[in-house]
């Protein structure tokens, strides 16, 4: 699964219940807005997990979870080229014999924001450390802040001037998948049109106005291997949610 939680101090008691009910082999975490001496190890200890992390404060921050019996190896906390490098958007590990990537890519802002060129090199510099990574089988998850195609939003009209939708951050997205690195999602439902973040304001979730930000990319390899994926659209809803929903995908053994 991939989560971006939006703090997870505040959201502790819903990742705990995602934690309980799904039991997920590896959860990816975003915006966990953790202080490095504050993340929640032993908390998820007690709920059978141990964590990969890395925190940086009260703005992102990323992390990697993996039930107790699977072992986290080969951590790496940094992104080689990373513009922003201080902000904590990515994280490695690998468990089960995949190399798993949290990651989330920065919002961007507007596009005479200085955040966009940022946000447009970090997804150069992840996509040069994917490539690194190619003779690996490789779950890369996370907030990407990217819609891949119109469908993916809830009104494209209305988004165009904007992030998430430009030609530039969908090239950087689509060379990737053309690199071989499958879109979970949209692998299980070609068509589907379903949402992993909605605005807080107005009434969003409930009218189902969202965008589809929320991605697992994965090797062909693994892709081959998957029988489900899907959103749990439960979990922006109740106390305290994220903006997010957690995406899930299971492969077969």
């Amino acid at each position: 699964m991939t989560w971006n939680v939006n703090s997870l101090r505040v959201r502790l008691p819903r990742v705990r219940e995602l934690l309980e009910q799904h039991r997920p082999d590896v959860l990816c975490l975003q915006e966990t807005k953790s202080p490095l001496d504050g993340f929640p190890e032993a908390e998820l200890a007690d709920a059978g997990y141990r964590a990969v992390h890395r925190s940086a404060g009260q703005w992102a921050g990323v992390a990697i979870l993996a039930r107790a019996e699977l072992a986290l190896g080969d951590p790496s906390l940094q992104l080689r080229g990373d513009p922003v490098a201080d902000e904590a958007r990515w994280c490695e590990a690998t468990a089960a014999g995949i190399r798993f990537v949290s990651l989330y890519v920065p919002n961007g802002r507007t596009l005479d924001s200085p955040e966009y060129p940022r946000k447009l090199a970090f997804l150069d510099a992840a996509a040069a450390r994917l490539a690194e990574l190619d003779d690996r089988e490789l779950v890369v998850a996370g907030d990407w802040n990217i819609a891949p195609a119109d469908r993916d939003v809830y009104d494209p009209a209305g988004f165009v001037g904007g992030t998430h939708v430009t030609d530039e951050e969908r090239r950087r997205l689509r060379a990737l998948l053309r690199s071989g690195l499958v879109d979970a999602y949209r692998a299980v439902h070609p068509e589907t049109v379903q949402y992993t973040w909605w605005d807080y304001r107005a009434g969003h979730f409930h009218k189902g106005l969202g965008l589809r930000i929320d991605l697992a990319l994965m090797t062909p390899g693994l892709a081959a291997r998957l029988t489900d994926a899907g959103i749990y659209r439960d979990y922006r809803k109740g106390k305290k949610p994220s903006d997010h929903a957690p995406l899930f995908f299971d492969l077969s053994d």
